[in-house]
């Protein structure tokens, strides 16, 4: 029997151990080359803006995808959305990459914690299995099904005749009937939607966009159920029905077919359905005047039918079973022992324990998944790939620490850690030192951002790029010190028997006219605190987390509202119209219709964009650009960036005070670098941050509320946000900040710690007092980590 003679040459396949990437050019990189070794942890750092982006996701993980979309049939892929390649010269050695990012979960209602990790789809099964009494199939048990039966006759073909039969069916869903599985039913104030004294054709209608010169006035004067000159407040049971809650009824007017709904239904469609925050402001204002918001009175919120919440396991329904925290539900669904649903069980506990693992127990299934923080949001992503048994995949990760106290921080660096360990590549983007730390492999990018980014400045170890010199060596190891003298307030706030949540009727009072820190770990009840107990209205500006919104058409100057007066200047000194300077108005070319770029549609494939040849890409007509303001054109005014236009606009012919102030604003958040007409699609998560913290710092308001402002921020860009948060609190404002960061509570003038764990082990103040104090007490988790990090 011949034996095969072993040698030391390594075998070929052992070769490809990295990924190399030659001339990347996405957005802002320059021509980026690098070699990214496989099987290791790769931190990919920089300032805010200077590509890191652009080089791992929309490169080396865009690419990764579009490769693996492209073994699935032509027709498969018409269904599935199309990538282009990006803008590289090669990337070889590539595996299957796996995107962790930090999108916000989508806020439709119907999404909770439980829908989003299939948890609840295996709830359901183990109830429809083990549940006494037996109410049906798993459906019964989903709040997203509703019950519905019908019955009639059916035509069927049998031996060469036409035959007819008597069918029935039925379907048991879940579903509450009153609030049709939403937990909460919405009461609309008529008052707000018409004037009673008035008729249609005198303006009753109060609702947004609904007049009667359009359409909406041929269909109400022509459809014939009620008189449009009568007073609404005259009007029949019958005619006031027929205007409120009539269902969709085709009419004739004037000879064409329309259909005519009632207010009611129509505003819910319209309006109700929709995620709030992504509503027009004066609508969005509207639906927040018309409408009242309880629980609702049939389900007490549990979105589920009386029938599902009587079916029981050891005394539990569904309904209790998501509402537990998580770590007590994993451990009440490990005391089940019933050999014949194993399988089910095994994995059920396997994703529960997984959100414990991860730091996550303090959630409960039948949260919404809208109301979960960015950093949330992508450790809920992060549970499905933590048990997995998949090897040399490539993991990205963005900023997977955003949202995490420092106690909670050296967790998710031993899940990184082991992802690793299994044989992965995981590359993440990465400020916090911590985790820049455990890196096997560094690439800095920079050395600035923007136009001023987009190279590498560095690769190797940690302790290379600790004497590299870069913007990331130099402030790697920065601690910033306690403050000499903390502020005397100005007056306090009262915040009395708080119990949004988790919170455990707490009472504080928070010091106004100083910079008040509110921490704790994650799932403590900081922002149940902060934006519960703080009512975000008259006087008080709240800067959260939300994602900006904008098509590739929105761009810092439309977004702050700087083109307004931009506009306005370029009309006055030209004697025209301010609609002619706008892109996506009269001004626009029409070769692309202000787009800049035609676009042409290649069904499965990526469809190509192409610069318009009309325009050059500057998005506007010909005939607008010969308009000229203290020598520039508009388009020109567009490509400067911040810096430059703020001079520009500061003095000379082109002094345009409102639109100075505001581009004063963006300089002072670190965006100076950003061209006024740079699309938001392709701005970096911290950038939009701070361009929302631009925008709103022009609101009139005495109490500013940031939540976690130094996401997205590199260590030197922190500095900066310091600065302006003492600018803020020196000119007369009270801020308050929800944050993790050390450095910025070891800023504060009060400090307001909650714990002293997670879920029903916080919601309570563990601490209020100087960062000294809670220094020198040690008694939080916080006060350790802060005394740890200032070396004290």
């Amino acid at each position: 029997m011949s034996m095969t003679t072993r040698t030391d040459a390594p075998h070929v396949a052992d070769t490809h151990d990295l990924i190399r990437v030659h001339g990347a050019r996405e957005n802002n990189l320059k021509d980026v080359s690098i070699e990214i070794p496989k099987r290791r942890l790769t931190v990919f750092t920089g300032v805010s803006g200077s590509g890191k982006t652009s080089l791992v996701f929309n490169t080396i993980a865009a690419e990764s995808q579009r490769m693996i979309n492209e073994t699935y049939s032509a027709f498969v892929q018409g269904f599935m959305p199309a990538q282009a390649r990006p803008e590289v010269d090669v990337l070889d050695g590539l595996t299957t990459a796996i995107i962790v990012d930090q999108q916000r979960m989508g806020a439709d209602p119907r999404s909770t914690v439980g829908t989003a990790t299939d948890a609840n789809a295996m709830l359901r099964i183990l109830y429809s299995r083990l549940g006494r009494p037996h109410i049906g199939s798993p459906k019964a048990f989903s709040f997203n099904v509703g019950s519905i039966s019908g019955a009639g006759a059916v035509t069927v073909e049998r031996g060469g005749r036409t035959v007819k039969e008597r069918r029935a069916f039925s379907i048991t869903g879940g579903m509450c009937p009153r609030c049709e599985g939403r937990g909460s039913v919405s009461d609309i104030d008529l008052a707000e939607l018409y004037d009673d004294s008035k008729s249609l054709n005198e303006g009753a209608l109060t609702i947004p966009g609904y007049s009667m010169d359009g359409w909406y006035g041929r269909i109400f004067r022509g459809c014939g159920f009620f008189d449009p000159d009568k007073p609404i407040r005259k009007y029949t049971k019958r005619e006031l029905d027929d205007l409120l809650h009539k269902g969709p009824t085709k009419i004739k007017v004037d000879g064409i077919n329309l259909t005519y709904e009632g207010l009611i239904p129509k505003i819910q469609k319209s309006m109700l359905s929709k995620d709030a925050d992504g509503l027009q402001p004066h609508v969005r204002a509207f639906v927040e005047r018309a409408t009242t918001t309880t629980v609702c009175p049939d389900c007490d919120g549990t979105r589920l039918t009386e029938a599902a919440r009587s079916s029981k396991i050891e005394g539990i329904s569904i309904a209790d079973a998501c509402a537990m925290q998580i770590s007590d539900l994993d451990a009440w669904v490990r005391g089940l022992d019933e050999p014949s649903v194993a399988p089910l069980l095994t994995a059920l506990r396997r994703t529960l324990g997984s959100l414990v693992e991860i730091g996550l127990g303090y959630l409960s299934l039948d949260r919404p998944s809208g109301t979960l923080s960015g950093g949330e949001a992508q450790r809920v992503k992060m549970i499905r790939h933590l048990g997995s048994s998949l090897t040399d995949v490539t993991y990205v990760f963005d900023e997977p620490t955003i949202g995490l106290h420092p106690h909670d921080i050296q967790r998710m660096n031993d899940l990184l850690l082991r992802l690793r360990d299994k044989g992965n590549t995981v590359l993440v983007v990465e400020h916090k030192p911590e985790t820049i730390a455990i890196a096997d492999h560094v690439v800095d990018l920079g050395p600035g951002a923007g136009t001023a980014g987009g190279s590498v400045c560095f690769e190797g170890t940690v302790e290379g790029l600790r004497g590299a010199g870069t913007i990331t060596g130099r402030h790697l190891d920065d601690r910033a010190a306690l403050k000499d003298a903390v502020r005397k307030p100005a007056g306090t706030l009262e915040i009395r028997g708080a119990s949004t949540h988790n919170l455990r009727d707490v009472d504080v009072d928070v010091p106004l006219g100083v910079l008040v820190v509110v921490t704790g770990v994650a799932g403590s009840g900081k922002s149940s605190l902060v934006h519960g107990s703080i009512p975000a209205g008259a006087g008080v500006v709240s800067i959260d987390q939300g994602a900006i919104r904008g098509s590739r058409r929105s761009n810092p100057a439309t977004y702050t509202g700087l083109l307004d007066p931009i506009r306005k200047a370029f009309a006055k000194a030209n004697g025209v119209k301010p609609a002619l300077f706008s892109a996506n108005s009269e001004g626009a070319c029409p070769g692309c219709n202000g787009a800049g770029v035609v676009f042409t549609d290649l069904a499965m494939m990526a469809g190509v964009p192409v610069t318009c040849e009309e325009c050059d890409g500057k998005r506007f007509d010909a005939s607008v650009l010969e308009y000229r303001f203290g020598g520039r054109d508009i388009s020109e005014v567009l490509a400067m960036p911040v810096t430059e236009a703020e001079e520009f606009f500061g003095a000379g012919e082109a002094r345009t005070p409102a639109a100075h102030k505001i581009l004063g604003r963006l300089a002072d958040v670190g965006l100076g670098y950003l061209s006024l007409g740079q699309p938001l699609t392709t701005l970096s998560g911290g950038e939009r941050q701070r361009l929302k913290l631009a925008t709103r710092m022009g609101d009139k308001g005495g109490v500013y509320v940031l939540d976690e402002p130094t996401a997205g921020l590199h260590l030197a860009d922190v500095e900066q946000l310091l600065g302006l948060l003492d600018r803020l609190v020196d000119a007369g404002k009270s801020v308050i900040v929800v944050e993790h960061h050390q450095a910025v509570m070891a800023h504060a003038d009060w400090i307001i710690d909650l714990g002293p764990g997670a879920g029903h082990d916080g919601g309570r103040v563990v601490f209020e007092g100087t960062p000294a104090d809670l220094v020198a007490a040690r008694s939080t988790l916080t006060g350790e980590h802060l005394a740890e990090y200032i070396g004290a």
